[in-house]
């Protein structure tokens, strides 16, 4: 039986059979599926070492600097995967979110090499790339000496990919001429709505369709729901108000952070279209939001979801996706692709990735970038995808596989739905420039103020586009 179940594996490699089949032929001789498994995984380990050589950095240790984030834990899971296929060891250390980019700031503003390579969002490569903290992965993916001819760049979606690559210009588009690539996607999550199906079906409401739609319905699940809110989203003063839910609606009515001309910015979020979303994004808070929604961050907009305290967020798909198991309303909550704009054709959510990049200050680049092509590669992803909590991923032939979409939507009716509506539009909608973590945050200070009721939602946006304008003149920009 081994030597037809290693035949049978074989065949699988080699693109003659395709996973029903090696699973149906497996089954046929008496192997488990979980045996199945382990003999491919180290199949496909054996012909990836055959085309390149895995082990040349044997005995070296790669130093990772981590998030603590479902996608460390599947990396934790089955790193002894890599380390048996490299010969190489990896030390990491891992802190919460709330002092992790301090962490990473600190690390390389100081050239520090304690770390090889890091966790980081795309945001925060507009200031760590042109700082000359980053390395430019293009020379390494490039390089077939250096990248496993396996590692298939181009399967990874091509809006992620050029929203983790820039030239480094204020205003540049995104994955234009002359991009660095600054970092390599490792997943991410688009913003959509998530909603509580039991409350839904307690008020005979239908998801909402568009965001007069949803504030209508978030209007009756605070008015009629016994309890719970209509809406949940982001509120604290903070760059990560502005990037989710309210940026994702914004570009959908057509608004946009600023206008380049002749490489210069100017402030447009005071646009009409700006000020239209705006008014009514307001209006949703004050009628159906947390009452203490200018402290709301990412945990407590899925806290109160998962507890049933609010019939609706409009946030990651993602964090829908986790209040899904393991809270008081697992199984109770569902997801909707979502339009804002009623005269809008389709969802254009901005997007959150989470990536993979290189400190330029490390000894060891090439040891690091064969950790980073592994993490990032395809059988890392599927074992993630299939085993672990590794959402979204960010390789089409992921989402294109039966093991993984079954178990979705076994688990998490309409996300793949969702997910498939949404990701056509996904991709950061901000304009990159290296002021972004200060402007994003009095952006959301302003908002605040306009919820507040201490200044109208014109006259803020007003003030704010000046005074954005005012800042870029001082920075040069």
């Amino acid at each position: 039986m081994h030597e037809k179940a290693r035949d049978l594996v074989n065949a699988f490699v080699a693109k003659k059979l395709d996973r029903r089949e090696l699973l149906a032929g497996m089954a046929g001789l008496g192997v488990s599926a979980a045996t199945a498994n382990y003999l491919l995984s180290h199949a496909v380990s054996r012909a990836l070492a055959a085309d390149f050589d895995w082990q040349k950095y044997s005995g070296t240790t790669v130093r990772l600097l981590l998030n603590k984030h479902p996608y460390t834990d599947a990396m934790v899971a089955n790193i002894d995967a890599f380390k048996s296929l490299t010969g190489m060891e990896v030390t990491y250390d891992v802190f919460p979110e709330d002092v992790y980019f301090d962490k990473v700031t600190a690390t390389l503003s100081s050239r520090s090499d304690q770390y090889d390579a890091f966790m980081t969002g795309a945001y925060q490569t507009w200031q760590y790339g042109p700082a000359g903290w980053l390395v430019d992965l293009n020379e390494y993916i490039q390089d077939p000496e250096l990248t496993n001819p396996a590692y298939a760049w181009d399967d990874v979606l091509p809006n992620l990919r050029a929203s983790t690559a820039w030239s480094g210009q204020p205003g540049a588009p995104l994955g234009g001429e002359g991009a660095h690539q600054w970092a390599i996607p490792w997943g991410f999550e688009l913003n959509s709505v998530s909603y509580n199906r039991r409350i839904f079906d307690q008020l005979s409401l239908t998801p909402p369709e568009n965001l007069p739609d949803l504030i209508e319905k978030a209007r009756r699940i605070t008015q009629d729901a016994g309890g719970p809110y209509g809406i949940g989203v982001r509120g604290s003063r903070s760059w990560a108000t502005i990037h989710p839910g309210y940026l994702s609606g914004f570009s959908n009515y057509g608004a946009r952070d600023f206008t380049v001309a002749d490489g210069k910015l100017t402030a447009s979020m005071n646009s009409p279209e700006g000020k239209e979303f705006t008014r009514l994004w307001v209006d949703m808070i004050k009628e159906s939001g947390p009452r203490n929604w200018s402290t709301y961050t990412w945990y407590e907009v899925g806290n109160d979801l998962g507890a049933g305290a609010s019939g609706m967020i409009y946030d990651a798909d993602i964090l829908g996706y986790f209040q899904n198991s393991g809270t008081n309303e697992a199984g109770n909550i569902a997801f909707t692709a979502f339009t804002p704009n009623p005269n809008a054709s389709a969802p254009t959510p901005n997007v959150w990735i989470w990536s993979l990049a290189m400190n330029s200050f490390s000894g060891q680049k090439e040891a690091a970038w064969y950790f980073m092509q592994w993490a990032s590669g395809v059988e890392h992803d599927l074992f993630g995808a299939r085993k672990m909590d590794f959402v979204n991923p960010v390789r089409t032939s992921v989402w294109q596989d039966e093991e993984f979409r079954n178990r979705i939507a076994e688990r998490y009716p309409g996300y793949l739905e969702q997910y498939e509506a949404s990701a056509p539009g996904s991709k950061i909608y901000f304009t990159p420039q290296p002021l972004f973590f200060n402007l994003t945050t009095e952006w959301a200070a302003s908002l605040q103020k306009m919820v507040a009721g201490e200044v109208p939602v014109d006259e803020g946006l007003d003030q704010l586009a000046e005074s954005v304008d005012r800042q870029l003149r001082q920075a040069g920009l």
